[in-house]
């Protein structure tokens, strides 16, 4: 990933699973890097020591993305460390709980579209500025998921419904910030183990069961996605964008 060398990433949710090997693998590409994080920053430690062990610069900050000003302030202290943003991950998001139609509450409703959506619009929207300004065009990757794609596992009403609207947020995002040479694309992950959304949400019956299905006959994993986003992250003079990337070893095929 040649074109990666010396790019200047901000990535949320980086203190494990997918965020933090997406974020290992952009360290390795070439980047600098910030990295949020929301819980835990012995994650976002190592790959700050990772990246100085290669001669690079990262550092890492924790914020609440559903508010406007903590996401504001953690971004703009990251386009300040960096000295701009050519690459934003919007990786933050999660199921919450798994709740059936006649168990889903309004806060309950409202913190799912938060987390999975607000967040994304907060980061966007502060690191607009400094994607626009990357003389060599900007990508954005956008975390959503299988659930958006096939509605997901009962009990997952409410968070393949916000990850459907990734998707469309990515389709619509990539018309309107085209013409300042910003690319935005999505990634929808199948079943990806080792993962805290699935280590707390999915049983191993479950995932036994979802496995028997997958043509490749195996769970994903966290670095099967974050080589993914780093090829997206990597197209700054590339023809992709709008586009979503489907990680799930066949089981859902478009």
């Amino acid at each position: 990933m040649e074109k990666l060398q010396g790019k200047k990433v901000f990535i949320t949710g980086a203190e494990q699973g997918i965020g933090f090997h997406t974020a290992k693998c952009l360290i390795e590409a070439g980047c600098d890097i910030y990295i949020h994080y929301f819980s835990g920053s012995e994650g976002p430690q190592k790959l700050v020591e990772l990246a100085e062990s290669l001669g690079q610069r990262a550092a890492f900050g924790a914020a609440d993305l559903t508010s406007k000003e903590e996401a504001e302030a953690c971004v703009a202290k990251g386009a300040e460390f960096l000295g701009g943003i050519d690459v934003l991950v919007n990786n933050v998001g999660g199921i919450i709980a798994r709740k059936w139609l006649g168990e889903i509450e309004p806060d309950f409703w409202k913190t799912v579209i938060d987390v999975n959506m607000t967040t994304m619009l907060h980061v966007t929207q502060a690191a607009l500025p400094h994607l626009k300004q990357a003389e060599a065009g900007a990508s954005v990757v956008n975390l959503a998921s299988l659930a958006g794609r096939s509605g997901g596992h009962s009990g997952s009403l409410a968070y393949s419904m916000t990850k459907g609207a990734v998707l469309t947020w990515t389709r619509s995002l990539a018309a309107e910030l085209g013409e300042f040479g910003i690319r935005v694309n999505a990634v929808a992950p199948g079943l990806i183990l080792g993962t805290r959304f699935h280590d707390r949400h999915t049983s191993k019956e479950s995932a036994d069961e979802t496995v028997k299905g997958i043509p490749l006959g195996r769970a994903g994993t966290s670095e099967d996605v974050a080589r993914t986003i780093t090829f997206l992250a990597s197209e700054f003079d590339g023809f992709i964008t709008g586009a979503t990337i489907d990680v799930n070893g066949g089981i859902y095929r478009m």
